[in-house]
């Protein structure tokens, strides 16, 4: 398909406005896809370090009382 001139391209025998337009609703949907996909990496990515924060600290907790149970493996006759 050849056009005469660029307005041509653009006009597209009267179909130009439909094209262009799903052309940019096309790309405003893949732009604000990805900023959406890179804010939630983001928010995932800081709710685990929150979480693995968190979990440190009850371990570090626990380290400070001392253990809560101990445990001693003992042998037994099995006669």
């Amino acid at each position: 398909m050849a056009f005469d001139s660029f307005s041509a391209f653009l006009v597209m025998e009267g179909h130009g406005p439909y094209v262009w337009a799903s052309y940019g609703v096309f790309f405003l949907l893949m732009i604000a896809m990805m900023v959406w996909s890179v804010r939630r990496r983001r928010a995932v990515i800081e709710s685990c370090r929150r979480g693995y924060e968190v979990q440190a600290g009850r371990r570090e907790r626990q380290a400070a009382r001392g253990a809560a149970a101990s445990f001693t493996r003992v042998n037994v006759s099995q006669d």
